[in-house]
Order: structure tokens, then C-alpha cells, then sequence
């Protein structure tokens, strides 16, 4: 899983270093491609189906800009320009075990709102990253994410939450960024060993969201921005271990 990590932070460091006015996300799929290929990986997404979905999912990134909230699709008509932010989430399959991870990439120069909104998302990950140790509930974390999400006048996307992870992509648990009465009647009592997708999704406004008709890109519901950070983490003795980061 380390090795699956070091592909994620590799492709996404260098689609953080290309992102700019003018690329379009297809281009950023293309890249996303080779270097998975290149490092003998398979792209996680590409090809996923879901029962909301005519059609398998198409690329190798998620590339949701703006008001995006998670599963946009790359494409040669969606051409990045100054101001947006563009959350790209990917994840591989290397030798039997995956890695995934999700960033939010100012394009240009962006609003202060913006600005903000992308610096607090990564701060509510950065909350989980330093608290992670065996013998934690996590609900004492989601409770931490979420205050600092809420503290800061944000919302926590409430329809998709975080994942264990292996040898797929998707593995019990699941892994909210927020407490519940769902959370709090099955709490995750995290245990050496366990490893984890951990991604909050921080909206501008309110916490609604609604698929689009291609039945895969999700958008807020109230039209403003969102943005996604994600880390694979290995809880181990003392705290955890980041898999995916960039090295």
C-alpha cells in the first residue's frame, strides 16, 4: 500500500504543477493515465459503474471545479481558467493493493472566500492526520473535523464520506467527516493495522447536494464552491502513517 501511495502523490504533484488557465481536465486525465500506466498501476476509477450511471466512469481523475463537489468528469470542453479551483481525486491499483487521495488546486488567482475555503478543508484533514492513533473512537475525530469545518462558516458534505482501504478501493468502514446518530450507534474504534480513506468535503453554504443527469458529477445544491482533500492513512502504534504523501 505504501507503493500504491507513492504513484497517488506522484501523478497528483505533478497535476498540481500543470494545473493553469488554458489546460483542460482531459488533458490532466491524460497525464494522470501514463504515469499510472508507466508505474505499471491501474487507474482506480476508470471504468467504475454505478446504478445512477448510463455509462461506466470515463477517466482516471475526478475533476470537479467550483461548485463541484466530487465525480466531475475530465473533459477536452471544460477548460480551466484564472479564479476556479479544481478538486482531483485519484487513486491506483499497484501489485493487488490501492492507494487514493483528493486535492483542491487554486487555478490562478482566486477569491479571499475561495482562498479560505480551500486552507480550512485542509485543515479539517490535517485535524484527522494528527489525532489518528489506535484506541481512538472516530467519532472524537469526525466531532474535531467537523467543529472546524462549522467554526469557520462552512458546511460538511454529508452524502459522501471516507472508506476503508485494501485490496479495493472501497472496504468497510465507512468514514464520516461528521457525527451522527448513525456514527455514534457503530462507532470505528481504530486499531493498529487499519487503514483508512479519510476525505472531507467542505461547501461554501450549505451541506445539499444533487447529482447531475449524467449520474456521476456531484454539485451543492446551492450553486456555491466545494472543495475535497483526501489522504490514505495507516493507523499505527502511536499515531498514523500518511501512505499518500507527496514525497
Amino acid at each position: 500500500m505504501r507503493q500504491a501511495g507513492v504513484v497517488v502523490a506522484d501523478v497528483l504533484s505533478e497535476l498540481q504543477r500543470i494545473a493553469a488557465p488554458g489546460v483542460t481536465t482531459a488533458d490532466l486525465d491524460g497525464v494522470a493515465l501514463r504515469m499510472a500506466a508507466d508505474a505499471g498501476a491501474e487507474a482506480l476509477f476508470k471504468g467504475v459503474r454505478s446504478p445512477h450511471a448510463r455509462r461506466p466512469f470515463p477517466g482516471a481523475i475526478c475533476a470537479s471545479v467550483n461548485d463541484e463537489v466530487v465525480h466531475g468528469i475530465p473533459s477536452d470542453k471544460t477548460t480551466l481558467k484564472a479564479g476556479d479551483i479544481l478538486s482531483i481525486d485519484f487513486g491506483v491499483r499497484l501489485n493487488g493493493y490501492c492507494g487514493d487521495a483528493a486535492v483542491t488546486v487554486p487555478i490562478g488567482g482566486i477569491s479571499d472566500g475561495n482562498r479560505r475555503l480551500v486552507e480550512v478543508t485542509r485543515e479539517v484533514l490535517g485535524i484527522a492526520i494528527s489525532t489518528v492513533r489506535p484506541g481512538l473512537r472516530w467519532s472524537q475525530i469526525a466531532a474535531k473535523m467537523q467543529d472546524r469545518a462549522e467554526s469557520a462558516g462552512f458546511s460538511v458534505v454529508r452524502d459522501f464520506v471516507g472508506h476503508g482501504i485494501g485490496s479495493r478501493m472501497h472496504e468497510d468502514p465507512k468514514v464520516p467527516n461528521f457525527v451522527s446518530d448513525e456514527l455514534l450507534a457503530d462507532d470505528i474504534l481504530l486499531t493498529e493495522g487499519m487503514v483508512i480513506a479519510v476525505e472531507p468535503m467542505i461547501n461554501a453554504g450549505g451541506y445539499a447536494v444533487r447529482t447531475l443527469g449524467n449520474g456521476w458529477t456531484v454539485v451543492t445544491k446551492d450553486g456555491k464552491c466545494s472543495a475535497h482533500f483526501e489522504h490514505t492513512l495507516a493507523v499505527v502504534k502511536g499515531g498514523c502513517e500518511v501512505l499518500t504523501r507527496e514525497r
